[in-house]
């Protein structure tokens, strides 16, 4: 079963596809043509204040930080650490600079 955090964002509504065992934290950002899928039983577990960029694609077993944007496209195949932004196919950290500024008016978790 899917658990999600306080704050969740749908991007344009449209076109997601998400495994039933994913694991999504507070004020993740979820935007249009994305997937997070798997083959195994082994589903992502996605932190808070996330940004998942339109037609990514998140496979298999790994672990996204918090704090983090993922770019428009980006093939996720290994774990993404906190306060990172990745991007490509497959995707790779490019930096740490103002990682999930594309998090608008989160939702206050206490």
């Amino acid at each position: 079963m899917t658990r999600i955090g306080y704050g969740l964002d749908i991007g344009h509504g449209m076109s997601m596809v998400i495994n039933g065992g994913t694991i999504i934290g507070n004020n993740v950002s979820l935007s249009h043509f994305m997937s997070v899928g798997t083959n195994h039983d082994t589903p992502a577990i996605i932190g808070d204040n996330v940004y998942i960029g339109p037609n990514s694609t998140i496979v298999e077993d790994v672990c996204i930080g918090s704090n983090v944007t993922i770019g428009a496209g980006s093939v996720v195949t290994k774990d993404i650490p906190s306060d990172a932004t990745a991007v490509g196919s497959p995707a790779k950290v490019i930096h740490y600079n103002n990682p999930a500024r594309y998090i608008k008016n989160p939702y206050p978790v206490q």
